[in-house]
């Protein structure tokens, strides 16, 4: 970690970011510990939270160009299912308001209040620190449902889905690319277990204040404001709606769903691939799930359609937090279309 807080993402370009996961891998490794020799390693835990704190901020001081809670990662490890190379300065020298980016943002947030409230167990100090990462998170999470005043925001009400803006000097242009960047969204998922709210009464307070008097900022979401599974509740980007809509879309065998995961880039541009005119200039992108048809990243077999482990086992935790919450009432045909 540079000390202005920034963690570099690969050995030839130190500047660039991946995605943040490190705050998830932390609670993971202190969680797995806990369970093997029943308790866990609260100094590491700590020790890495404040290392955390650092990079989140640095995050939110130099990949929100506007200041308004909508991020641009850059190449975040998905620059090979976007249209264009995330890499380097966009055509017209436009941004581009990430969905994945945002999104891992908002995971980040929820990952670090859950990390807060276990360490403001033994020290109250940490529960302000929730209290800051839960409103960190619902600006992000509003922030993803309006991001101009024209009323644009990364969910197309139109599709149902999530998708990246580009942001040129010309406006706001929604690229309805169908990939893995609007699943990402289904990461930004926790459930609390209900002793825990009674536990910690000053963020509770904080939490039920933004529940109740900013419905603007909270309405679109879940926020905990119904019990679910024995009395858990539920945070998270995405409400049952959404989530409903989104998995349609992931289950199904013409769009994400392949015999052996979820694909990177849904099968639907196969045929119809997606294709943008912008300043005298095409750029079109299409369903290649081997080799790739252009040298631009070596022509391997990385591209626009394989399926991605490391994605698959986050769907996977994701769909477990909610099934935490919803349990059996909440079922969707698996795949779609099967009855």
């Amino acid at each position: 970690m540079h000390p202005n807080g920034q963690l570099p993402a690969y050995e030839w370009a130190f500047g660039d970011v991946n995605p943040p996961v490190h705050a998830w891998a932390a609670w993971r490794v202190y969680k797995i510990e806990q369970k093997l020799r029943g308790v866990g390693d609260r100094k590491f835990l700590e020790r890495v939270y404040h290392k955390l704190m650092l990079n989140f901020t640095w995050w939110v001081n130099r990949k929100d160009a506007e200041g308004n809670n909508i991020f641009e990662g850059g190449f975040l490890g998905l620059d090979n299912i976007g249209l264009f190379d995330r890499g380097q300065p966009l055509p017209g020298g436009g941004h581009l308001e990430q969905s994945d980016g945002t999104s891992w943002m908002a995971m980040y947030t929820l990952n670090l209040l859950t990390i807060a409230l276990e360490l403001a167990r033994e020290d109250s100090a940490y529960e302000d620190l929730a209290s800051k990462f839960w409103e960190h998170f619902i600006y992000i999470a509003n922030a993803m449902n309006i991001i101009s005043s024209v009323n644009i925001g990364l969910w197309d009400e139109q599709d149902r889905f999530y998708y990246d803006v580009l942001h040129t000097s010309d406006g706001y242009l929604p690229m309805r690319v169908r990939s893995i960047v609007g699943l990402i969204p289904l990461f930004a998922v926790q459930t609390v277990e209900a002793h825990v709210l009674g536990a910690f009464p000053d963020f509770k307070r904080i939490l039920d204040w933004f529940v109740k008097n900013r419905l603007d900022l909270t309405g679109d979401i879940a926020t905990m404001r119904t019990p679910g599974t024995q009395g858990r509740k539920l945070v998270s980007l995405v409400r049952a709606n959404r989530l409903r809509s989104m998995l349609r879309y992931m289950l199904d065998e013409n769009e994400f769903l392949s015999p052996y995961g979820v694909r990177s880039l849904s099968r639907f541009h196969k045929d119809q691939p997606y294709v943008l005119r912008l300043n005298g200039q095409e750029y079109s992108l299409a369903y290649e799930p081997a080799e790739s048809t252009t040298p631009v990243y070596g022509g391997n077999s990385n591209w626009r359609g394989p399926i991605w482990f490391p994605i698959n086992f986050l769907i996977v935790e994701s769909l477990r937090r909610f099934h935490e919450y919803y349990c059996d009432q909440f079922k969707i045909e698996c795949p779609t279309g099967s009855g």
